[in-house]
This record gives structure tokens, sequence and C-alpha cells, in this order.
């Protein structure tokens, strides 16, 4: 495996994790624990995924969190007690598709792995909060499902093309990091100290 596949599975882990944790983990560990891909040595950290205890409290914090997607400011609700705990995740798979690194690189890893979990979770509960604005409740159950196959998607090019994965990941965290700005930026314009 090059430096580059490594490069491009952890980005790609890190960034999913930020948009669903529980489904990346719950499919990575269904991978690995039915040898659907094989890892490489680089990867063995990532054994621990095909527990099946992991596969089970994955599956089952997946299934509460399907039902709490759908649900207009129940989602919004959910995002933000996951704002520490998706990237948090995201450096967890990120640093265990790294496997061992120089210390310094850890730091390094930490951080763009954070960050990239960060950003994606950003967009996410932003779309979602924007959304809930809306007077229609389809909106939130169709970006659940689009989220998801969108996490689905991106394990399947991470599994096929990791190196691949890289740069349509960095292209994804960079447009993330854009939008979510933007979008703040629209909800909560900069006020202008009023003229005399």
């Amino acid at each position: 495996m090059t430096l580059l596949e490594q490069l491009g599975t952890a980005l790609g882990l890190a960034s999913l994790a930020g948009v669903n944790l529980y489904l990346t983990v719950l499919v990575a560990g269904l991978a690995v624990r039915f040898n659907w891909i094989e890892w490489a040595a680089a990867h063995e950290s990532l054994a621990v995924l095909g527990d099946p205890w992991v596969i089970s409290v994955a599956a089952v914090f997946f299934l509460i969190e399907f039902f709490a997607d759908k649900v207009p400011w129940l989602d919004s609700i959910w995002d933000l007690a996951h704002t520490a705990i998706r990237p948090a995740g995201g450096i967890y798979l990120g640093l265990a598709a790294l496997g061992e690194l120089d210390p310094a690189l850890t730091v390094i890893a930490v951080m763009a792995t954070g960050g990239a979990a960060l950003s994606t979770h950003g967009t996410k509960a932003s779309v979602r909060a924007a959304l809930n604005t809306s007077p229609e409740p389809v909106s939130n159950s169709v970006a659940s499902v689009t989220e998801d196959g969108l996490v689905l998607g991106g394990l399947g090019l991470i599994a096929a093309a990791p190196a691949v994965a890289f740069f349509i990941f960095l292209t994804v965290v960079i447009l993330c990091t854009a939008f979510t700005i933007w979008l703040w930026r629209k909800i909560f314009p900069k006020r202008r100290p009023a003229t005399p």
C-alpha cells in the first residue's frame, strides 16, 4: 500500500465519520469481519472494527441515529450532541488507518483528520439547521437518506481506489469548509453599527 492510499483511507474514513460515524464504523466493521475488503498491513489497527461488540454497538447507535435524523429539530439536537463525538471518531479512524507514526506526524494527523471530520460534520449540521426552517418535513428524510448513501458510496470508493479517494475527499473537505462558512454568514450576517 502506498502512502497516498493510506492517506486516502485515513482522510476518507475521517470525513465520512463527520457525516455519520456509526454507519461508517458499522459498514467498515462488517467489511473487516466478512473480508469484503483486504486491509493491508498498514491497516491492521482497523481490525478491531470487525469485533462483534463493535459492530453491535455501532448498529444500535446507527438505528437510533437513523430515526433521530428524520425528525425536524431532533436531528439538529442530535448533531449538536455529536459535535465532539464525530470528530473524535474521525481522529480514531484516521489514526488507525495510518498505523504507527512518528509523534510529530501523529499530531499533524490528529489535526488533519479531526479537521476533516469537523468540516463534514459542520456542513451536515448547518444544512440540517437550514432545512429545519422549511415548513415541510420531507426534506429531513431526503437529506438523511442522501447522507447515508454518500457514506456508503464513500466507503466503496475508499475500498476500490484509496489513492483517488484522497483527492476526492480533500476536495470535499475544502468545499465543505467553504460552504459552511458561507452558510453561517448568510444565517448570521455581520451587523453594522448604527450610524448616528
